[in-house]
């Protein structure tokens, strides 16, 4: 991870819990542009304009509802949180992600998140390392 995401990190973590909209909210409006890969009623892929690996995806729910972060998910959120992950696979697959790749869920300051929307990367084309950070 290079130290401008870490950067952004830090600065976006006073934004957490204020609700104010994420660029992830204007995405799913249809104010800031995206390269679509996937999208139905609950949610929205599209390609991280900043790739980490031949294939980075962000996966987003559309409606935010509270789930600013995965450490702050309650049980109402059982349903979008088992949605995202189906359809991580299903986006995995459909960019020929056939030997594998990566989930990963940035979580708060420490875990490098930078927009508190929750959001998937699904990671690959490429042989991950291990550890990650």
């Amino acid at each position: 991870m290079g130290n401008s995401e870490e950067a952004a990190a830090a600065t976006n973590v006073a934004l957490k819990d204020t609700g104010a909209p994420t660029i992830f909210d204007k995405i799913v409006k249809k104010e800031i542009p995206c390269t679509s890969v996937y999208e139905d009623d609950k949610c929205l892929a599209f390609k991280d304009i900043s790739p980490q690996a031949p294939v980075h995806i962000v996966l987003i729910p559309k409606e935010r509802d509270g789930l600013t972060q995965l450490s702050k998910a309650e049980e109402r959120h059982k349903d979008i949180l088992g949605h995202l992950l189906y359809v991580a696979q299903l986006v995995a697959k459909q960019q020929g992600l056939d030997e594998g790749f990566r989930i990963v869920i940035n979580d708060g300051a420490q875990g490098c998140q930078s927009v508190y929307h929750l959001h998937i990367h699904i990671i690959g084309g490429r042989m991950m390392k291990w550890p990650p950070g």
